[in-house]
Order: structure tokens, then sequence, then C-alpha cells
């Protein structure tokens, strides 16, 4: 795979916005990781919060008064709220990053190096791992057409909507990565358009890596560096997260419709038009049956 490379020296300015929901402890902490690279780049941070109604934001604001605060009145979602910021950074460097994740020392600088190198690559995203110490598939994506849907929840075949046959030792190009951990540039962002709102919460990163790629642009996946992504502590749906989530019983469940209403909203957004009427059909079932039986469980 070649790429267009370019040499630069100095100091790189990059934006990060964090949207936070009642993240706790873990918002500070995941600052505490963002400025321990202050010395490597020029960070402009930014904490958007979704109408809280714990303590994460007064805590947040007592250590890093340097961050740019947006309080909200009412929950926005997660691309509504990441919009806010992104309506305002001026710098070509944009990393949305969860409040819940632990960026190891020189992830950032080593990921901004890359997309500095690489200008043919839209957006990037790190290794990252779990709680439990599995990989987060996540970030490594497939578009999830039909036939990778298929393959996947009904013969367990994992090629397509994961990639699982990919070299993880090397980076290289993958459909769609995790809002989590989304490294792009406000280039890439004045041209395809921020986050589409249609999207409450889940797959506006999706639709965005969609529209990314449609641009003729890369995005990639780079396992030379790592997070770990606790994953699930706001939605309060991830089973390895649930003890230490502080969800209440409505937010999980707006965020459980949100996660299987989304899937509706992205095949008919940018795949359906590719597909005869009895598959669009069949998909539209699929994914309301598999809504309806995964309610038992409030997890995905």
């Amino acid at each position: 795979m070649q790429f267009i490379r370019r040499h630069v020296v100095g100091k790189t300015k990059l934006s990060i916005v964090l949207v936070n929901y009642n993240a706790g402890d873990f918002l500070v902490e995941c600052l505490r990781f963002v400025y321990v690279v202050e010395d490597e780049l020029d960070l402009d941070v930014w904490v958007v919060d979704n109408a809280s109604e714990d303590d994460s934001i007064k805590l947040a604001k007592q250590e890093f008064p340097q961050v740019h605060y947006i309080e909200n009145k009412d929950n926005r979602g997660f691309g509504a709220a990441n919009n806010q910021a992104l309506k305002q950074i001026k710098n070509e460097y944009i990393l949305i990053l969860n409040p819940d994740t632990e960026v190891e020392k020189n992830t950032l600088s080593f990921m901004v190096d890359f997309m500095e190198k690489y200008l043919d690559v839209g957006a990037a995203t790190c290794r990252a791992l779990k709680s439990d110490g599995e990989l987060d598939w996540a970030y490594h994506r497939g578009f999830p057409t039909p036939w990778a849907s298929f393959l996947y929840y009904f013969l367990k075949d994992d090629r397509l909507y994961h990639l699982k046959d990919r070299d993880m030792s090397k980076a290289h190009e993958v459909d769609a990565i995790s809002g989590s951990f989304f490294l792009t540039r406000k280039s890439v962002l004045d041209k395809v358009g921020l986050f589409d709102e249609d999207y409450w919460m889940y797959a506006e990163d999706l639709d965005l890596s969609f529209r990314i790629k449609r641009a003729g642009l890369k995005v990639m996946y780079v396992p030379d560096v790592q997070v770990v992504h606790l994953k699930g502590v706001s939605s309060g749906l991830k089973e390895h997260s649930q003890d230490i989530s502080t969800a209440t019983k409505a937010s999980k469940l707006r965020a459980f419709d949100a996660f299987y209403e989304t899937m509706n909203i992205f095949y008919r957004k940018n795949l359906a038009s590719s597909y005869p009427f009895f598959i669009n059909w069949a998909v539209y079932l699929a994914i309301n049956l598999k809504w309806a039986m995964a309610k038992r469980k409030m997890s995905v």
C-alpha cells in the first residue's frame, strides 16, 4: 500500500473532544492520561457535558481549568454534542475520544505523526483493548452489508463484519472505526460534514467513516500503539462494565433503543439503495427481531 509522505518539524496542534455523561471519575482520569503528552503535542481539549447528574464536570473543572467546557441542559446525544465543539475548533487534527478510555503514553503523538505522514488518510484509530484484555473489534469494522451481517449473525463468520481475516500486526485499511478514538482532520470534516445528528447514539462513527471513504480517503487501523477502552460506562449496556456504570434504568433503556434504531437509520441512508426491496425488507425484519429478543437481557 502506497502513501503520500511529508516531513513535519515541530509541535503539532491537536484538538480533543470528549462527550461526557455521568462518567464519574473516568472523565478526570482520561484527562490525566491526555495531559501526560502535553510536552509532545500542543493540546486544545474540549469537554461537552450532556446534562450529567454526577460530579464529573465539577471535578474536571477543578483539576483542568484550561479545558474548554460546554454544559448542555439536556442530553443531546453523542454526535450532536461532539458537533458543538467541532464547529468551534480551528486546528487541523481532531481526536474524538471517549472519557472511559485509558490512553497510553506516546499513543497520541504516534497517531498524529501517522496522519502527518500519510495525507490520503481521512481517519485513523489505534489498537484497543477492553477491560478484560480482549481486542475491541468496534475499532476494526467492515460495513454491515446484508451479506456481512448474515455471515456474522447466522454463521458466526466474522471475516466481513469485523474483518477478522486481516493481519492485525500491521497498519491497514478498514471500513469503519470507533468514535471512542477517532482521529481525523478538520479539512476532512469540512469536506464530508460533521456527525449526522439523526443518530442519537451509536453508528454515527460508522456513518462518518462511510462518508470519508466515499470521498476517496482511507480509514486506517494502526496497531503500533494502543488504548484501553472500558466501554459502556455511560450506557450501562456492556456486560463487562455494568458493575462500574452509573447509568440509570431510563438512560440504559434509551441507549439500548438507540443501538438498534441506528442500525435501521444507517442501512436506510447508506445501503438500502443498492439492494432490491425483498433484501431490504429482510434486513429491517432481522434488525427488529434482534431488537425485540435482546430486550430480555438489556445488553449489547
